[in-house]
């Protein structure tokens, strides 16, 4: 039904006064679903129906969203096998933000994909377009982290508490600040790993 919208989303162009009130009624359908789950208790067993339910997606069991979680669409939500997202994360999924295998999000993360014009009287029309964020295999997101649109977070990254991500950190990085920098620290493998 909605394919014409998902196309443009897809392709990372403007979403219009044209083609708004189709984008307005896939926001209002999944507010309506996050309402639901943020406003009742989710029994561990049933977190992988809620997940399916907000992102349409088939989910692995080890996958887990710990509620409350704010998202625009769901759709453009993947998540990879045993990921955790932990509680009051919001992702503006404008466009694709795919979270891949084993990683955690710690609490209070934003990952953002929606880029509106830079003019002041073309944000007046409210027309927004997305550019999507992948985040690798193995990461650790730390409590209260934002990643901007765009940015691509590579394997095995730990990305410090507070950070802001403006732009892609390679493999096996950890990042701190804002904007997020790289620091040198030791791998130190995990002995009961």
């Amino acid at each position: 039904m909605y394919d014409d919208i998902r196309k443009v989303l897809d392709a990372g162009e403007w979403i219009r006064p044209d083609n708004r009130q189709e984008f307005d009624i896939l926001l209002r359908e999944c507010y309506l679903k996050i309402q639901k789950y943020n406003t009742s208790i989710v029994p561990p067993d049933k977190i992988k129906d809620a997940i399916e339910d907000i992102t349409g997606q088939e989910q692995d069991e080890g996958t887990a969203i710990i509620f409350p979680f704010r998202c625009d669409l769901g759709f453009n939500i993947h998540l990879g096998k045993d990921v955790l997202i932990n509680y009051n994360c919001t992702f503006i999924d404008t466009a694709s933000i795919i979270i891949g295998d084993h990683t955690k999000i710690g609490p209070d993360c934003h990952l953002v994909t929606a880029v509106h014009p830079k003019g002041p009287v073309e944000r007046r029309t409210h027309i927004v377009r997305g550019e999507p964020i992948k985040v690798g295999d193995d990461c650790w997101l730390g409590a209260n982290v934002t990643v901007l649109p765009g940015v691509t977070i590579g394997d095995r990254c730990i990305i410090g508490a507070g950070s802001v991500v403006t732009k892609d950190v390679p493999d096996d990085s950890i990042y701190v600040g804002n904007p997020a920098h790289p620091i040198d620290e030791p791998h130190v493998p995990c002995q009961n790993a």
